[in-house]
């Protein structure tokens, strides 16, 4: 019986933790006030609205060939307003209308990670975790790192020429 709780226990964790790690990625408290906003556009699974943010470290390096260690990025996610049919709004320029704020995910790269934190939950040296609007861990069922992974080209990023923009 213990043994059975242990690994229900186990495989609870390992799908919370699917998509990031909150215990290696911590909330970067004052992201609005202190990051540099860079992009604002709708969600590859067309559920979402995302407004991208990054930090000073990955402002200076951008025209470096890969973010530096210490880059964080920031997407604040926001579900959309919906018609009649469930399908979202669209704005003038193609975007989403925003109707509330959803969640905060945040991207960090560093070489230092704890050994704890497995590579294939990584998508190189970027962690991933997701959390509330006011900065709590949040529950995710996706695999943040296995859609980062094939990004090799542009920094592990989906939003890397728009960062790439700002330069």
């Amino acid at each position: 019986m213990k043994k059975i709780i242990m690994v229900t226990l186990l495989l609870i964790s390992s799908i919370a933790m699917a998509g990031g790690r909150n215990d290696q990625v911590p909330y970067p408290e004052g992201y609005k006030d202190t990051f540099t906003y860079y992009n604002t556009q709708n969600r590859a699974n067309n559920k979402q609205i995302a407004d991208m943010y990054a930090n000073d470290t990955a402002m200076k390096s951008i025209n470096d060939a890969a973010l530096a260690n210490g880059s964080i990025i920031v997407m604040e996610i926001h579900k959309p307003e919906v018609d009649e049919s469930g399908s979202p709004i669209i704005d003038d320029d193609g975007l989403f209308v925003k109707k509330q704020f959803a969640a905060v995910a945040v991207m960090e790269k560093r070489d230092d990670w704890d050994a704890g934190y497995a590579a294939d939950e990584r998508a190189g040296a970027w962690g991933f975790a997701l959390y509330d609007t006011k900065g709590m861990p949040k529950e995710n069922s996706l695999d943040c790192a296995t859609c980062h992974q094939p990004l090799t080209a542009t920094n592990f990023m989906f939003t890397f020429p728009k960062l790439k923009e700002m330069q």
